[in-house]
C-alpha cells in the first residue's frame, strides 16, 4: 500500500514537514510505503515544501530593523521568497506591535534582489503573512525593476487569496493593527498608488485577481511583470504532486484549522481535490475542525464520500492535541492504517 503525506503546517505547534514525517512512521509501522510530500499555499511552509540550498540576507524588516532573511536558491535558477521572512507580521510580533502606516515591503524588494544578483532566473515570491498595505511600492522602489525584471528573469507571485488591490486594506489591514479611520488612509493610498501604477508602468492592477495579497504586494509586482497564481498550484507543479496522488492508495493531508476557507484556494482544499480527481480516498487530520453551519466532526455537504475528517480535538482533547500534534497524527494514520487492513 502506498500513501502520499501532502499535509500543510499545523501553525504554531508543527510544521508541514513534521507531520509529513509522523505519517511516514505511521505507514512504516503499518507495513505501507509513504511518499512524503509536505505542502504550503505562498504563506509559511512555502520555502521548506519548495525546496533549494539555503541562503539568508539580512534586508530591511517591515518597520525598518534588519532582519536576518531565509530564503532557497534551487539548482535550475529558481529563487523562493517568502515576504513573511522580510516583511511579516510576526517580524514586529503581531498587530499590537506594527504600524500598519510605516510597514514596508522594502525588505522583500531587498530579497528578490538579492535572489537576482545570486543569478537567479525565475523567483517564486510567497505572499503570506505580511506586516504591510503599501501596495508593492517598497518592493519596487528597492528592487528598480525597470533595471533589474529583464528579459530573461521570471517573476511569480504565489497568492493564497484572490482579493483585489484596493479591497486589501479592508480585508487585511485591520488583521494587521490598522484602526477604521487608517484602514481609510490606506485604501485612499492604495487607490492613488494604482494611478500611479498606470501611469508609469501601463499595469491597471485594481482588477487583477489576487493583487490585493500581502497587502498589495502581488499587485506593485505585477505592475512590474511579475504572473499572480495561486500558491498551491506554484507547489503542486513544483513537486509534480498530481501524478504522485494519482499513484497512491491513500492521500493523507491536514494543517491546524481546517474551515470552510480550506477548501478556498488553500493547500489542504488542493490536496482534497487533486485525490478526488484520481478517484482514491483521503484522509484529512486537522488539529481542530470548524465549519459554521455543521458539527465539529462533519464536512461541508459537497464534499465526497472518498473524503475522511478526523479533529484531533476531537479526538484527543485539546491539550494533547496542541503538546504533540505529531504523535496524534501518527496514531490516527496508524490506527486508520491497521484497521484497513483486517
Amino acid at each position: 500500500m502506498l500513501l502520499v503525506a501532502a499535509p500543510d503546517k499545523f501553525r504554531g505547534t508543527a510544521t508541514a514537514t513534521e507531520v509529513a514525517a509522523a505519517v511516514g512512521r505511521a505507514a512504516a509501522a503499518a507495513g505501507a510505503d509513504c511518499d512524503e510530500a509536505p505542502v504550503a499555499d505562498g504563506g509559511e511552509g512555502t520555502l521548506e515544501a519548495l525546496g533549494g540550498a539555503v541562503r539568508v540576507t539580512t534586508v530591511r524588516g517591515p518597520l525598518g530593523d534588519p532582519v536576518a532573511a531565509e530564503w532557497r536558491l534551487q539548482p535550475d535558477g529558481t529563487a523562493v521568497v517568502e515576504m513573511a521572512r522580510a516583511s511579516g507580521l510576526a517580524l514586529v510580533g503581531g498587530p499590537t506591535g506594527n504600524d500598519p502606516l510605516r510597514a514596508t515591503t522594502a525588505g522583500t524588494g531587498e530579497l528578490i534582489a538579492a535572489a537576482l544578483d545570486a543569478g537567479a532566473t525565475r523567483v517564486v515570491v510567497g505572499a503570506g503573512g505580511s506586516a504591510t498595505t503599501d501596495g508593492g511600492l517598497a518592493a519596487l522602489t528597492a528592487l528598480n525593476p525597470r533595471r533589474r525584471l529583464h528579459a530573461g528573469v521570471e517573476l511569480v507571485v504565489a497568492c493564497d487569496v484572490e482579493t483585489l488591490f484596493v479591497d486589501a486594506a479592508e480585508v487585511f489591514a485591520p488583521q494587521k493593527g490598522a484602526t477604521p479611520a487608517q484602514v481609510a488612509l490606506l485604501r485612499r493610498r492604495l487607490e492613488r498608488l494604482a494611478q500611479i501604477y498606470v501611469r508609469d508602468y501601463g499595469v491597471d492592477v485594481r482588477d487583477l485577481p489576487g493583487s490585493g495579497a500581502a497587502g498589495g504586494l502581488a499587485g506593485g509586482l505585477a505592475a512590474a511583470g511579475a504572473v499572480l497564481i495561486g500558491g498551491f498550484d506554484v507547489v503542486a507543479e513544483s513537486l509534480g504532486l498530481a501524478e504522485r496522488i494519482a499513484a497512491a492508495d491513500l492521500v493523507v493531508t491536514g494543517e491546524g484549522l481546517l474551515d470552510a476557507e480550506s477548501f478556498d484556494g488553500k493547500a489542504v482544499g488542493g490536496v482534497v481535490e487533486l485525490a478526488v480527481a484520481a478517484g482514491g480516498p483521503v484522509l484529512v487530520v486537522a488539529g481542530d475542525v470548524l465549519f459554521d453551519d455543521l458539527p465539529a466532526d462533519e464536512l461541508p455537504a459537497d464534499l465526497p464520500a472518498s473524503v475522511e475528517v478526523v479533529s484531533l480535538v476531537a479526538r484527543f482533547g485539546r491539550d494533547r492535541a496542541m503538546a504533540d500534534p505529531c504523535g496524534c497524527v501518527e496514531e490516527v494514520v496508524r490506527t486508520r492504517l491497521l484497521g484497513s487492513s483486517r
